[in-house]
């Protein structure tokens, strides 16, 4: 942890980049709290509650004035809005449902689902991944106590449903998968696609490369397998995006950065390629070794070298089986969920052109574990995008 730093709050280590409040004040603070600690409560201070009231006047105009015998008056009868958590109709974050695609470009993010598992080469079931990470993303409110952020106040965020993939051809489905995401990407919105297993990782990648015109793309890829051969099974498998989309004009090999790779599943024709393309790999011992703050430094060094927007691509099983027992692919020795987690916080100080977090499994996993820390990778890349002042983003849709 950072020592305490001088600050516009003088409460210790700082964003990057901060957003003028009206409301903003200096909140008095004992002297016991730990430094982070000492941040996050005395940024809560500084939020604004606009949006939070404007949905509790929204639930009860829709959802109706409450039950005479209900003595809290902002509750309706309906749930219209974040509570009850178990309530409601499963979209991500309880965000509101977009049904017209075509007006994307008026949100700041925009959640979508690659409902697809045709790319498995083992246990299958990634398909209802969507479905599970929307269900336990209703466990979670739009405020991070340690960063200080609340996604309610700070951007606009819609839920545009699944992709219409197709189960028994990938090739179909990819082009599905780019179409969608690359009218995310040209609409400026900040694409957040639940997947899938990995396969989707080549179409996600050239939807936005496509609109890029030109400029590159880099990659930087959360994982415990390389998932760069070129075929599996004699077809484009989850084992073989990044074989395919660093085949692209604009996505160089060299600007791909693997994060977590190790183990026994790694197949030697996708080490052989990575290591001819020259991409890099950090594994777990590496990163843990050098610190995380060093290997992200890495990771964002590389990247970023010489490209204009980097795609970040999380799959859940980069970290420990223990954690993500609801993937395909579990391998023991990987991440345990906080240096992910500070990994994360770390690549979204700079800006990223979406993220898409893969393999989580419903039908394997465990009273959802896996389902929530996806969400909580989703969660705390926008939440740390917002911090850092990369969001919202109502300017050029690439680009640092």
């Amino acid at each position: 942890m950072d020592e305490p730093q001088d600050g516009p709050l003088g409460l210790g280590h700082q964003p990057t980049h901060t957003h003028d409040r009206s409301s903003e004040h200096h909140p008095v603070l004992h002297e016991h709290y730990g430094p982070e600690a000492r941040y996050a409560v005395g940024a809560e201070a500084t939020l604004p509650t606009t949006k939070h009231q404007e949905e509790i006047r929204r639930g009860l105009e829709l959802g109706l004035q409450g039950a005479d015998s209900i003595n809290d008056k902002t509750i309706p009868t309906f749930s219209r809005g974040e509570l009850p958590h178990f309530a409601g109709i499963n979209t991500f974050l309880k965000a509101p449902y977009l049904e017209d695609v075509r007006q994307v470009g008026n949100y700041d993010v925009a959640v979508l689902g690659a409902p697809y598992d045709g790319g498995t080469t083992y246990r299958s079931g990634t398909r209802f991944g969507p479905q599970g990470i929307r269900k336990i993303s209703a466990l979670y409110g739009p405020y991070s106590f340690e960063l200080g952020v609340d996604l309610r106040e700070s951007i606009s965020m819609v839920d545009l449903g699944d992709i219409f993939t197709i189960p028994a051809n990938i090739e179909k489905t990819f082009d599905q998968i780019s179409k969608a995401v690359g009218h995310v990407y040209a609409s400026g919105a900040f694409p957040v696609v639940l997947g899938g297993d990995h396969s989707i990782g080549y179409p996600t990648t050239r939807g936005v490369a496509d609109e890029m015109g030109g400029k590159k793309l880099g990659i930087i890829h959360f994982d415990r397998h390389v998932d760069t051969q070129e075929t599996d099974l004699d077809e484009r498998m989850h084992t073989t995006p990044w074989f395919h989309a660093t085949n692209l004009p604009n996505v160089p090999a060299k600007n791909l950065v693997q994060i977590g790779i190790g183990g026994w599943q790694a197949p030697r024709p996708g080490v052989a390629v990575g290591r001819e393309r020259e991409t890099t790999v950090l594994t777990v011992t590496d990163c843990v070794e050098m610190g995380i703050e060093a290997a992200a430094a890495r990771a964002l060094e590389v990247a970023w070298d010489g490209t204009d927007a980097v795609w970040l691509s999380f799959d859940v099983d980069c970290l420990d089986a223990a954690f993500v027992p609801g993937t395909g692919w579990p391998e023991p020795g990987g991440f345990l969920p906080r240096e992910v987690l500070k990994f994360i916080q770390l690549v979204a100080e700079r800006p990223l052109a979406g993220i898409e977090v893969v393999e989580c499994s419903p039908p394997y996993d465990n009273a959802e574990i896996t389902a929530l820390i996806s969400t909580r990778v989703i969660c705390d890349t926008l939440g740390c995008l917002v911090r850092a002042g990369h969001l919202p983003r109502r300017s050029t849709p690439s680009g640092p």
